[in-house]
């Protein structure tokens, strides 16, 4: 019986990726940083688990591991902006996120179920209200409707300049009509990218603006340009 006991209490001699975590009081995603950062190193290519010793190790320091990893997870948009609203005490859409990506001040670091996640770290640290504000601000999306009404022309002049790369989408949702499977196929655009439309010289807004209906818009002579990103329609 005693004999039996001692069996069952003895130290591991090394510790699974299960076991690994747990002994060391973090959750998955956090030891999985660790590990990622070097902070923890990697199991044993051989076994696929993790000495006693490594886990010893790691434990003696987990305090200094779990400050430098950090306590907010990779997170998906909608949560993210959660976390900014209570931090900021405003109301915060998701669809910043994607501005902030642009920034580099939280970037997209994964995805999970083909939604992107983003850096947890970063948005832990984040505490840049002007650079929110501004976020919300020029990374507000529009549809092609609200374009026509934000840039005060027809709706073919922006297929003009949807056609010519001119203005490009930097994202695609579902319609309303569309099933959760199907690929997204409704374009939104950035808020700021219509703003350096209206102050290009190249553009004469007025006369664009002052073209009747069922005449040729002055955007179908401007010349074709190279696409920004190969990303800009959906896959």
């Amino acid at each position: 019986m005693t004999a039996a006991k001692n069996t069952r209490t003895r130290t591991p001699k090394d510790y699974g990726p299960i076991q690994t975590p747990t002994a060391l009081g973090m959750p998955m995603w956090q030891f999985e940083r660790a590990v990622k950062a070097g902070l923890i190193p990697s199991a044993d290519p051989a076994t696929g688990r993790w000495p006693a010793a490594v886990v010893h190790t790691a434990l003696a320091e987990i305090e200094q591991i779990k400050a430098a990893v950090g306590s907010q997870p990779d997170v998906g948009a909608s949560r993210a902006a959660d976390v900014l609203a209570a931090r900021f005490g405003i109301e915060v859409p998701a669809d910043v996120l994607l501005e902030l990506d642009r920034l580099g001040l939280i970037p997209e670091v994964g995805e999970y179920k083909d939604y992107p996640l983003y850096d947890g770290r970063a948005l832990e640290h984040f505490d840049d209200r002007a650079a929110l504000e501004k976020a919300l601000v020029d990374g507000r999306l529009l549809q092609r409707t609200e374009v026509v009404e934000h840039l005060r022309v027809r709706a073919s002049d922006v297929e003009h300049l949807i056609r010519a790369n001119w203005l490009e989408p930097v994202t695609w949702v579902r319609s309303g009509r569309q099933r959760r499977r199907s690929i997204p196929a409704v374009p939104l655009f950035r808020a700021a990218d219509l703003e350096v439309l209206l102050d290009h010289p190249a553009i004469d807004w007025d006369a664009v603006r002052a073209t009747p209906a069922g005449r040729p818009s002055p955007l179908a002579k401007l010349s074709p340009r190279q696409p920004a990103t190969a990303s800009s329609a959906p896959a």
